[in-house]
């Protein structure tokens, strides 16, 4: 399989080609296209607009000791002579749900406490004070990478989640005795205020939250006038098309599929394995589409690895307050969170999981492809990144999640050949545990510590591997 940055040229094309005049076409057969687990073909239903989201970024200033903080912050000093501090009094602002702090430069650390106490909407109370992981610069692009060299990418920590609300109040104390006491808090710090949108909302256009999105028709002199669904813009097609024929362009879902007919995705991964592959049973994922990605949001294109060697499995830190029937708001967030706020191309995960057990497609290009993420900086290249969507350091995660990497990374990993119970050589890109250029051995399926030194995916998830690594290689039928 090629490793390739499509041009904006070479997309537009390439979307125009995938759009498909019939789609049951037998050109495009596929079992997957024909059959769902419950036998039944899904219809493409008409586009739903893309939810209107929208970021808030307030600058940090410099406060002084907690004189002005009734409830106090805990943890944090309140002598004038220990670490700087930065942050801002409470205040309201517009509705927002998911909350994070950036800086300027990717390359440095918060060497520090980050805290948050946020107002509900629903109640007008405020919330206690809230930590916010502040190791998040292990999930991004590799060093020296296109994705990473756009003077967009800043410093950010991990975002949390901490439901619909319209107030907001910050403390930033540098560590005492670590780097940061001696060169000072990040540069141009600022605490982003995400709105994940609604998806009964009108489109956006990527920034402001403005409708922006019309339907579309493509004419092609050689293959006639492909219309595309009412309400879908050329970046939602794109996106779709990438998944035809496993699902029909503006499918919400793809579906699940036994183990018989799921060896049939080898062929779309371009991988032309053994007669008998080992493959899990495709489990259903839902798409950008389903979860309401807005497809103005990241850059045009997709860009490709050569295979997939190796899972890592991480947790969003986002933590565990939120419903199953909210995944997609965070997933919305997230998305938002990596590409407006961090300034990486699209959401940095392949996959997420809820702690439902619902899968979702994350980065953009096809699910059943070696779509290039940014989840495991060093080893992005020939892997695929899955967030279990949650905090798992001291909560374990639901059964139902942790089966659902085993059947996830069952069905992926086949249909690029690779035992989950083995070991493979991965070659690092630059971390902080090995040397830009090793060759390092690392499980088939491995934690996000396992290739940079962080607490990801959890101890507690993290201890779930071992037993995940047998039922995928159960599922993919191997003795």
């Amino acid at each position: 399989m090629r490793a390739f940055l499509a041009s904006s040229i070479g997309v537009a094309t390439a979307a125009a080609l995938a759009l498909p005049l019939a789609l049951p076409s037998t050109a495009l057969a596929h079992p997957a296209a024909t059959r769902s687990s419950a036998g039944a073909a899904p219809a493409a239903p008409a586009a739903p607009a893309a939810p209107a989201g929208s970021t808030q970024s307030l600058p940090l200033v410099p406060v002084g000791p907690a004189a002005d903080r009734p409830t106090g912050v805990p943890g944090m000093s309140t002598s004038p002579r220990l670490p700087e501090t930065q942050g801002l009094s409470a205040r309201e602002v517009k509705t927002f749900s998911l909350v994070g702090v950036v800086w300027d430069d990717a390359n440095t650390q918060l060497d520090g406490r980050v805290q948050v106490r946020t107002r509900s909407v629903a109640t007008a109370a405020w919330s206690e004070w809230q930590d916010v992981d502040t190791h998040n610069s292990e999930h991004a692009a590799d060093p020296g990478t296109a994705e990473r060299g756009t003077g967009r990418v800043r410093g950010s920590t991990a975002p949390l989640w901490v439901g619909q609300s319209d107030g907001i109040e910050v403390r930033v104390q540098a560590e005492p005795g670590g780097r940061a006491v001696s060169s000072g808090l990040p540069t141009g710090m600022h605490i982003e205020l995400v709105d994940p949108g609604d998806t009964t909302r009108p489109p956006s256009d990527a920034k402001n939250g403005g409708p922006d999105a019309t339907p579309v028709a493509v004419d092609d002199d050689d293959k006639g006038e492909l219309a595309l669904l009412p309400g879908m813009t050329m970046e939602m097609a794109e996106s779709s098309s990438a998944n035809v024929p496993m699902a029909p362009l503006g499918a919400q879902e793809i579906p699940a599929l036994n183990k018989a007919d799921s060896t049939a995705d080898a062929v779309l991964a371009d991988e032309a394995l053994a007669a008998a592959p080992y493959i899990g049973p495709r489990p259903k994922i839902v798409t950008r589409l389903g979860w309401g990605a807005d497809e103005n949001l990241r850059e045009k294109g997709f860009v490709y690895t050569n295979t997939v060697k190796a899972a890592f499995v991480h947790h969003t830190a986002s933590g565990n307050n939120y419903a199953c029937k909210d995944a997609p708001a965070v997933l919305r967030s997230l998305y938002r969170y990596h590409v407006v706020s961090s300034g990486w191309r699209d959401i940095g995960y392949n996959f997420a999981v809820d702690k439902c057990g619902t899968v979702y497609e994350g980065r953009a290009g096809g699910v059943a492809k070696a779509v290039l993420g940014a989840h495991t900086m060093g080893f992005n290249t020939d892997s695929m990144g899955v967030a279990v969507i949650g905090t798992f350091t001291s909560t374990a995660p639901p059964k139902a999640a942790v089966d659902a990497v085993a059947r996830l990374t069952a069905w992926k990993l086949g249909l690029f050949g690779a035992d989950p119970r083995a070991k493979t050589t991965l070659r690092s890109g630059g971390g902080n545990l090995y040397a830009k250029g090793s060759n390092v051995r690392l499980n088939v399926i491995s934690g996000h510590r396992d290739g940079f030194a962080t607490e990801c995916p959890g101890r507690l998830l993290y201890g779930q591997l071992p037993p995940t690594r047998t039922a995928s290689a159960k599922l993919q039928g191997r003795p």
